[in-house]
């Protein structure tokens, strides 16, 4: 699959390939770091982690966190099918396909219980997980949370037709196919990169690197038509106001208050907090939409003393 040949593979630990449903997929992990011991001279085992990147990213958007999190957690981080090193399978993708990828993956590596981290559609899909399988989940920790019930809510039932019709269009296949070969160039990542960032210092070649390499896979072109189709289709789901006080594990959501892909002023996360009482809130100045990416620092030590005060 990718040939990215840069640092962030060396931060990146054990790469692996695994085979789920005749499809390969990429991940990596760091096992825990620090042996911990109780007073009777027991080993002290810690929850593992379970790394799942955003839309259009892979595990190298985790080059600033996996290490630090191993010293006291397994720290496992997976390429979703169609992204990253992963396959770029014909597929129907959704957010239940990556979910079942996750717990098939998690059945055949991990089997104790985990604490879940997202960013973006990795947050939705961990949120989903949590509420689906919730022998697989410990905790859950999310870092700016989509909500696709919200498109279809903001508009207006009788336009909905309508705006079914244009996405139809917009996603043809031939008109997809020329778009990608425009939008894969560094040139234009790079550009499309500062709607996530509030810094744009922090997009270095490193960064447009892990973000160019997969879209020049082979199947990538293919692959994105399906995904474009995927995410602008107002039927996507879930609702994440209908699945959030499902939850039973405690949960973290972390947020970028200057994140221009999910406005807080039109996310409004404060809400979420109201829907269920185990939610703990943090949103973080001068960060966009990849806290983890941008101020991994802060963001790694929130997670760290979160799980801390969890007695994970």
């Amino acid at each position: 699959m990718s040939n990215i040949s840069s640092n962030w593979q060396e931060k990146m630990g054990s790469q692996r390939d695994w085979v789920w449903r005749g499809w390969q997929a990429r991940y990596t992990y760091f096992r825990c770091q620090s042996n911990y011991k109780t007073s009777e001279g027991q080993n002290l085992q810690h929850s593992p982690m379970l790394l799942l990147h955003g839309f259009g990213a892979s595990i190298g958007h985790w080059r600033h966190n996996i290490n630090v999190l191993s010293h006291k957690h397994t720290v496992y981080a997976l390429d979703l099918v169609g992204f990253g090193a992963s396959e770029k399978a014909i597929a129907n993708y959704s957010t239940s396909f990556w979910v079942e990828q996750i717990y098939e993956f998690w059945q055949a590596f991990i089997q104790v219980p985990v604490i879940l981290v997202g960013n973006s559609i990795g947050s939705l899909i961990s949120l989903v997980a949590t509420a689906t399988y919730k022998d697989m989940v410990a905790g859950l920790i999310m870092i700016n949370l989509p909500d696709p019930a919200a498109q279809t809510e903001a508009i207006p039932s009788f336009c909905l037709p309508t705006v079914e019709l244009i996405q139809n269009i917009v996603a043809s296949p031939l008109l997809l196919r020329g778009l990608f070969f425009i939008v894969r160039r560094s040139s234009i990542i790079r550009r499309w990169a500062k709607l996530a960032y509030n810094n744009p210092d922090l997009i270095t070649d490193e960064l447009v690197k892990i973000l160019a390499g997969p879209p020049r896979d082979r199947g990538a072109a293919r692959a994105f038509c399906i995904l474009f189709k995927m995410m602008g289709s107002i039927k996507l789901g879930p609702n994440v106001k209908a699945v959030l006080p499902r939850i039973e594990v405690p949960i973290l959501l972390i947020w970028g208050k200057q994140d221009l892909l999910i406005p807080p002023k039109f996310a409004n996360p404060s809400q979420f907090t109201q829907l269920n009482s185990r939610l703990q809130l943090i949103e973080l100045d001068n960060a966009g939409h990849c806290a983890h990416d941008e101020c991994p620092e802060i963001v790694n030590n929130l997670i760290l003393d979160w799980v801390v005060k969890q007695k994970y």
